[in-house]
């Protein structure tokens, strides 16, 4: 079997609501979603999901090669870029490809990838997050209300510019969660908004109200120091990694005992999630993938020892993906489909050229101008309406 080519299609996720978090909140209820198609000789093509600006670079590394041979074809994509660097869109290129690759290799076995990569159970546990951000408090118990009918238990919400609006809408979510657990576990993602001082006088202040899980990226992804501080100031766990590319990357912080729970971007691919995942199962270190359209790393979570959750960001798939799994029992189920268990349906979606620039002057992809640098509590930049409090059951 041969790699011959591939194409580049693209579609959107309809989230039927607006998304966001504390840098910024979408326009619009959709947003794009990058598909790559890998070609083979033998007919049988993969599927790989994310951005792959730079798959014209990339893709003579693993033209004519065998597919199957996945894991060296990712340290050949690796050594091909080595001089310009693997960091930001090569490295989510490569990471499309990877997972296009490990695609064709389960479906070339005539298996599901879980059970390719060693899997025992196709059931992944996971944590409702929603990127409701921009939502109001009704919205965002409607939301959540859908998860919890689900069977989750665990909840993570999107906040860091204002207490006096994150704290509410955290014990919503407990409120909510509780019908499924005792203790639900309830997270904060703040999105490198916080400087050292803030991040612990916030979580301080969260921590006289509430039992909170983990706080996820409190500081900038690269200080290690700081978050080690942390560490020793807070009681909730510190998780972070996602924005991270390549295992150099990760060392700072596990060397420093910077981070509790190691988090995996999914959009990375799956030999990147397996290998961080050894890594931080070397420092008896739990491992939580951050979420992606229709959870293609969920194959590769389910045959890991170290996972502790999932995040499940909608429980609904992109247009024209037809995705072999469901949601129950707080987490996902994974089927028998051979491969990622996605059929894309062409006929729905564009050549990737085709798709509009988006031209956002904000947005959860943009850092704004003073993050970390508010001395008090400030209107946001976006129209978010006021948090209605959720009454007491």
């Amino acid at each position: 079997m041969k790699i011959t080519g591939y194409r580049s299609l693209h579609t959107v996720h309809d989230w039927g609501r607006i998304t966001g978090d504390v840098n910024g909140v979408q326009t619009g209820n959709t947003t794009p979603v990058p598909v790559l198609i890998i070609e083979t000789d033998s007919g049988i093509e993969g599927v790989g999901l994310g951005a792959h600006t730079d798959v014209a670079r990339v893709f003579p590394a693993i033209e004519g090669e065998d597919p199957r041979s996945v894991v060296a074809l990712y340290d050949r994509m690796l050594d091909w870029v080595f001089k310009a660097g693997h960091s930001g869109a090569t490295f989510g290129t490569i990471g499309a490809v990877d997972m296009a690759l490990w695609d064709i290799k389960a479906k070339a076995a005539g298996e599901p990838l879980w059970r390719t990569l060693g899997g025992r159970e196709r059931f992944v546990p996971g944590y409702a997050s929603g990127l409701e951000y921009g939502l109001s408090g009704p919205e965002l118990a409607d939301l959540f209300e859908q998860f919890a009918d689900r069977g989750f238990k665990a909840a993570k919400l999107k906040g860091g510019r204002d207490l006096d609006r994150d704290i509410p809408r955290l014990e919503i979510a407990r409120d909510i969660f509780s019908r499924n657990a005792r203790r639900p576990a309830i997270m904060l993602d703040v999105n490198e908004s916080w400087n050292l001082a803030q991040a612990a006088r916030n979580i301080a202040a969260i921590e006289e109200r509430m039992d909170l899980t983990w706080i996820e990226e409190p500081l900038r992804r690269w200080d290690a120091a700081g978050m080690a501080s942390l560490r020793g100031k807070v009681r909730t766990a510190i998780a972070t990694g996602e924005n991270l590319t390549g295992l150099e990357q990760y060392r700072p912080l596990l060397d420093a005992n910077a981070v509790d729970i190691v988090q995996v971007g999914n959009v990375w691919g799956i030999t990147h999630f397996l290998r961080v995942a050894t890594l931080a199962h070397s420092r008896d270190l739990p491992v939580s993938p951050v979420a992606f359209n229709a959870n293609p790393v969920a194959h590769a979570a389910a045959a890991v020892p170290n996972l502790l959750t999932f995040e499940v960001q909608d429980l609904h798939f992109p247009v024209g993906l037809d995705v072999d799994q469901y949601f129950d029992d707080g987490g996902i189920i994974l089927g028998d489909r051979p491969g990622l268990g996605i059929i894309v349906d062409e006929s729905q979606m564009s050549p990737a050229g085709s798709a509009p620039a988006l031209l956002a002057r904000t947005g959860p992809h943009i850092r704004p101008e003073r993050a970390a640098l508010r001395l008090v509590a400030e209107p946001d930049i976006i129209d978010v309406p006021a948090v209605s409090v959720r009454p007491a059951l």
